[in-house]
């Protein structure tokens, strides 16, 4: 018995549901993902061909043509010209991770962002360096703290391009330009950004800062926001204690998507 026609497990679809109002190429995709998740199909398996999927659950071409592409944009096949479509192997490589937890934080209501500090100074060599800007250039440097229910959570820095056309203002300090970037709310003015995580220890004002002792591990989550001309708009830093912020992802199929 071929491993595409072996029995699937109680619970899980394996026909079409005409009644449905989820589309057939969505159930379609949904069933094969869920034969790759159980082991039915199994890494470098071939998938069924289009002719005989076509058969086996009375849709369209279209549909199975449009199932295979959920597929192959979830990373779970590759299709090879001339042969067919292949479940793809597990690879950690592909593993990509969100900001999932601070957008969460973002979207909490008992989130507050305080800030400490928002003043203009001359841009360093450094600072001049990620910016774009000309040394010595004015640019705006804001400290702020967020804190869940009273707890500080993550502390941040940044330096902010001066724009006299975008004249920076409190509301636009506090929200439009962290909290817009996580949930969507307002206009941030911004195309694109670079981020980076690193492992890093908090310094004394940091601990401070989130209640912890110095040298506790911490994260840091540096970015560049850019404006839609393509040039840097801010540079700055997240620090997150350790033990606020965790990374997930799963590799390979689950079980439903």
């Amino acid at each position: 018995m071929r491993r595409a026609d072996r029995p699937s497990r109680a619970g899980t679809q394996t026909q079409i549901d005409r009644t449905s109002f989820e589309p057939p190429y969505h159930q379609l995709a949904s069933i094969l993902r869920q034969q790759i998740a159980s082991g039915v199909l199994r890494a470098y398996d071939r998938l069924p061909s289009e002719v005989q999927l076509c058969e086996r659950y009375g849709v369209s071409p279209m549909t199975v043509r449009r199932a295979i592409g959920i597929l192959l944009d979830q990373g779970l096949v590759s299709t090879e010209q001339g042969r067919g479509t292949f479940v793809r192997p597990l690879l950690l490589s592909a593993a990509t991770f969100d900001l999932k937890e601070l957008e969460e934080l973002f979207r909490d209501e008992r989130t507050r962002v305080a800030i400490l500090e928002a003043r203009t100074l001359p841009a360093d060599e450094r600072i001049a360096r990620r910016l774009l800007v000309t040394p010595g250039a004015r640019v705006i440097f804001l400290r702020r703290l967020l804190s869940v229910a009273g707890e500080p959570a993550v502390y941040h820095r940044e330096y902010v391009v001066c724009d006299p056309e975008r004249p920076v203002v409190e509301a636009e300090l506090e929200v439009t330009t962290l909290r817009g970037l996580f949930d969507g709310s307002g206009e941030t003015g911004l195309k694109r950004g670079d981020l980076s995580i690193q492992a890093t220890v908090l310094n004394e004002e940091e601990a401070a800062l989130l209640r912890a002792v110095p040298g506790v591990a911490a994260f840091n989550i540096e970015h560049v926001f850019y404006d839609f001309d393509d040039r840097p708009a801010s540079w700055g830093w997240f620090i997150c204690r350790g033990d606020r912020l965790r990374f997930r992802t799963t590799v390979g199929a689950p079980p439903r998507a």
